[in-house]
C-alpha cells in the first residue's frame, strides 16, 4: 500500500516551501498537481525531477484511478498551485478514494492564504468562517452574504481581481460598511495590506490586480449603515448594470429586491424609469 501525501506549497515565496515538503516532493514516485506548469517551476527550483500529473476541477473524476494505480507501486504527492490542498480545489475527492481504497494519507503541512490572512488582519483569529470564492451567480451570492451577515466572527473570502469590485459593493449593501482587511499578493514581492471600510476600499482598488484574500470584520462593529437614499441610488445603478449583462425586469427586479431590502414596487418604479 503507498502513501498519498497532502503537501502545502508556497503562497508566492518559493522559500516558503517546508524541508519536509522538500523531500517528500523528491521522494515520491508521482506528484499530483492542479497545474503542472506551476508546480514545475517550483520542482525546478529545489531541483527535483519527479513526474507530474495533473489533476484539476475538470478532469479529477479520470485521474483518480490512475492515482490509485500509481500508489499500488509507491507514494504520490498531491499538491495545488498555491498552499495547502483541499482548501478551494477538489483535493477531497482524492483523499477520500484512497483511503476508500486502503492506502494511507499523511498531510505535510504548509502555508495558507486563509490563515496568513487571519494573522496579519488584525481581527481576532480565535474563530473565522471562511467561504473560499463565491458563486459566480449573482443569486447565489446574494444568497451566501445574506446567510451569514450576522455572523459574530470575522470572514475569510477568496476573490478574483476582475471580481474584486462587485464583491466589496454586495458586501457593502448586504452586511453593511464593516471594517476589512484586503490581502494582495501574500508573501510576493508586490504584497499589500488595505484596512479601512469596505466604502473605502471600493474607491482605493479602481484598477485590481493579483490575488486577493479578504476578511470581514464580524456584524458586532457594523458601522455605517447605508441610508434610505444610497439604497435607491445604488439599487439603481445595479438595475442599470443588470439590464446591460441582459436581465429581464421580473429576475433583476427580483435580485436587487433581495439584495436591498427594499419593496419591490419601488425596485420596479426604479426599473420603468430606466425603460423611459
Amino acid at each position: 500500500m503507498g502513501t498519498l501525501y497532502i503537501v502545502g506549497t508556497p503562497i508566492g515565496n518559493l522559500e516558503d516551501l517546508t524541508e519536509r515538503s522538500r523531500v517528500v516532493l523528491g521522494s515520491v514516485v508521482l506528484v499530483a498537481a492542479e497545474d503542472t506548469r506551476v508546480t514545475r517551476r517550483l520542482l525546478n527550483h529545489i531541483q527535483v525531477r519527479t513526474p507530474l500529473i495533473s489533476y484539476h476541477a475538470h478532469n479529477w473524476k479520470t485521474r483518480i484511478p490512475t492515482i490509485l494505480e500509481s500508489l499500488n507501486s509507491g507514494n504520490v504527492a498531491l499538491v495545488s498551485d498555491a498552499g495547502m490542498p483541499v482548501i478551494s480545489d477538489p483535493g477531497s475527492q482524492l483523499v477520500s478514494q484512497t483511503r476508500a481504497a486502503g492506502h494511507i494519507i499523511s498531510v505535510v503541512p504548509g502555508p495558507s492564504a486563509v490563515t496568513t490572512a487571519i494573522a496579519v488582519s488584525g481581527f481576532s483569529g480565535d474563530s473565522f468562517l471562511f467561504l473560499g470564492f463565491l458563486s459566480r451567480r449573482k443569486k447565489d451570492r446574494i444568497e451566501k452574504l445574506e446567510s451569514i451577515k450576522t455572523f459574530m466572527d470575522p470572514i475569510v473570502i477568496f476573490e478574483a481581481p476582475h471580481r474584486l469590485l462587485a464583491t466589496l459593493k454586495e458586501l457593502l449593501n448586504i452586511v453593511g460598511d464593516r471594517h476589512i482587511a484586503i490581502c494582495r499578493e501574500l508573501t510576493k514581492w508586490y504584497e499589500e495590506i488595505f484596512h479601512g471600510l469596505i466604502s473605502e476600499a471600493i474607491d482605493y482598488f479602481d484598477n485590481p490586480r493579483g490575488e486577493f484574500v479578504l476578511v470581514v470584520s464580524g456584524s458586532e462593529v457594523l458601522l455605517n449603515p447605508m441610508s434610505d437614499d444610497s439604497k435607491l441610488e445604488r439599487a439603481a445603478l445595479e438595475l442599470v448594470e443588470l439590464k446591460k449583462s441582459g436581465y429581464r425586469a421580473r429576475e433583476a427586479v427580483a435580485l436587487v429586491t433581495a439584495e436591498y431590502k427594499l419593496p419591490r414596487k419601488t425596485v420596479y418604479q426604479l426599473w420603468l424609469k430606466q425603460e423611459g
